[in-house]
């Protein structure tokens, strides 16, 4: 059967003469086209319902390969570089454990408000107050709060600042207030500011020291 014949065959086709129940009887013509019909729709349902599912598991196993492998890389060079890691942190330690014990055992409190008494009345300024808080431990040192307010004219207050900040003992300063003393006299302003000092917690660093460096 040429393509003349296929399509001349095609042409006198009648639906209504078609028997649904006996596609055998159909002529040739019809049966290829419902043929690849049916062909078509087998191939599209399998794409749809499997194939593209198929496809997303297919993407998102390579998107899992790509972190795996990030991660393989990661811990291989961690691995490699394990016993490099365990000599640095023990060194750390070591100089972190130094550090501290160059605080000074004890708080040399008389010694130390005697220095910041010398550094405010040098800078021209009148002590309102200067009072010592409870001591506040932390796991490697003990901080000493001294609760400071006084009286002075603002570059006197900075100076003042810039001394204690200089002073051979380690001392930080925090929660500054600075307010007129009478709202008639400006110049002369009250700030209240809270001192800490530090002093070496042997107790803290013996418990880390038992425990060794980490594994």
């Amino acid at each position: 059967m040429n393509v003349n014949e296929w399509l001349d065959g095609l042409r006198k086709v009648d639906v209504n003469d078609l028997d649904f129940n006996n596609v055998g009887s159909w002529p040739a013509a019809l049966k290829t086209i419902a043929g690849a019909l049916l062909l078509v729709l087998v191939l599209a349902g399998g794409y749809f319902f499997y194939i593209q599912d198929m496809q997303a598991q297919l993407d998102q196993a390579r998107t899992d390969e790509v972190t795996l492998k990030e991660q393989f890389s990661n811990k291989a060079f961690q691995a490699a570089n394990l016993t490099a890691y365990k000599t640095q942190m023990v060194e750390m330690e070591n100089t972190f454990g130094a550090l501290l014990r160059q605080l000074p055992s004890d708080t040399e409190v008389p010694g130390l408000l005697e220095d910041i008494t010398r550094t405010g009345l040098g800078s021209g300024l009148e002590f309102e107050e200067i009072k010592l808080l409870p001591e506040a431990a932390q796991q490697f040192y003990i901080e000493l709060p001294i609760q400071i307010t006084v009286t002075g004219a603002y570059h006197d207050l900075a100076t003042f600042v810039s001394g204690v900040a200089s002073l051979p003992r380690i001392v930080t300063l925090h929660d500054f207030e600075i307010k007129p003393v009478d709202a008639k006299s400006p110049g002369k302003l009250r700030m209240s500011i809270l001192a800490k000092t530090y002093r070496y917690n042997d107790k803290g660093l013996q418990s880390t020291d038992n425990k060794g460096p980490a594994k």
